[in-house]
This record gives C-alpha cells, sequence and structure tokens, in this order.
C-alpha cells in the first residue's frame, strides 16, 4: 500500500480529486488530497510544500502527485521528507532560482488560442465541468514573486505523465517539456488538462502502476 499525496492546480483545491482518491483506495491505497494554501497572501512556495508534509505527517510509501501548478510545490515536498516517486500530471516542472512569471517563456510554451471554455474541460462531463468552475478559488500572487528555492533536485524516482488532448500543455510541449526539464521520457494517456475529473479511473490505474515500480 502507499501513501499518495495528491496536489492540485493553481486557484483549485482537493475537489478536484475527489474521483480519484476512491479509485486508489479501490487498489488498496492511502490517498491524501491536500488543500494548498492559495487564497494565503502571506503563504509562497515552501507554506505550500508544509501544507502537504502536515497532511501526510508520518506516512511511509509516500507517492507525491503534482497536478499543474502543483509541480512548483511536489518537489520541494520530496526535499522535505522521503518519498518512493515523484510524478507529474499534465504538470509544470520548475527549475532553480525560476520565476513563475518567467518559466513561460523559459519553457518555450505556446499559447493554443482556446479561450478558457475550451481550454480546461472541454472532455469533463458538463455538470462536472459546470461544479469545477463553481470551485475556482483565487490564487494568492504571493509564490509567484519568488524564485523557485530548490537548488538540487530530490533524488526520487520521477515521472511525467501527459495527457494528449491537453490543450494547455499540446503533448509536443509536454514531452519537450520532460526531456529538458527531467531528462526523461513522457509517459501518454489520452484526455485533456482536467484529466482527474476526466478519465478518474485511467489515472488512478496509472498511479497504481507507478506505485507497483
Amino acid at each position: 500500500m502507499s501513501t499518495f499525496a495528491l496536489i492540485h492546480g493553481g486557484g483549485s483545491s482537493s475537489w478536484d480529486w475527489h474521483l480519484v482518491a476512491p479509485e486508489l483506495e479501490k487498489r488498496g491505497h492511502e490517498p491524501i488530497p491536500v488543500d494548498l494554501p492559495t487564497q494565503d497572501e502571506s503563504a509562497g512556495w515552501w507554506e505550500y510544500a508544509d501544507a502537504v508534509v502536515e497532511a501526510v505527517t508520518d506516512r511511509e510509501h509516500l507517492v507525491v502527485v503534482a497536478h499543474s501548478l502543483g509541480g512548483f510545490t511536489a518537489p520541494l515536498v520530496c526535499a522535505r521528507r522521503p518519498a518512493d516517486a515523484l510524478i507529474f500530471v499534465a504538470g509544470m516542472v520548475p527549475a532553480h532560482g525560476e520565476l513563475f512569471s518567467d518559466w513561460w517563456t523559459n519553457t518555450g510554451w505556446t499559447d493554443s488560442g482556446y479561450d478558457e471554455e475550451e481550454l480546461y474541460y472541454h472532455d469533463v462531463p458538463p455538470e462536472l465541468a459546470a461544479e469545477a468552475r463553481a470551485r475556482e478559488g483565487q490564487q494568492a500572487d504571493k509564490p509567484f514573486s519568488q524564485p523557485w528555492p530548490l537548488e538540487r533536485w530530490p533524488d526520487v524516482p520521477t515521472h511525467y505523465l501527459l495527457c494528449r488532448d491537453d490543450r494547455l500543455f499540446s503533448a509536443e510541449w509536454a514531452r519537450r517539456h520532460a526531456r529538458e526539464r527531467l531528462g526523461l521520457e513522457a509517459d501518454e494517456m489520452d484526455g485533456g488538462h482536467y484529466i482527474a475529473l476526466a478519465r478518474p479511473t485511467e489515472l488512478a490505474e496509472r498511479l497504481d502502476a507507478y506505485a507497483a515500480l
């Protein structure tokens, strides 16, 4: 059994994982969806990591999973405490000293041209997408003003799972991002950016497989 620390993206919440969590439980794992302090103007990157560390306490066999902007937090968690694996799901991989505002240019990201209605939830069931939009919160600016602090990448097995239908981070871009930032070939699955809502069972299967490695 593994403990899965499930980290959401920017301006979002642990609710994003509410369909994946029971699927992981069915497979014998303990999922812990974490709420980051995204609305706290005093919280920076280390405070985000501390929220995860406090949630998982001293549990063993920790697998840290980060969606989207959660990728800025997850490696910091692995620097704070031991972990068996670090998994980026449609994730943003930061570099030491990098500002969030510079990350987009530094990684060669290009705008797909979709508006927000088409960008995030295009493959999520309509009622679920409506609830997701209603739950969207404000993202405080404090961490965005801070250079990403980790000087040395944590010594933990790392994986990158891209979503082939992602309209925010295209498959072509994500493949390159994983190679350039992590030195590895990305794994792939069908689905858009909010894969945890669109394909929760398939995502849980992928996470379960990573835990078994």
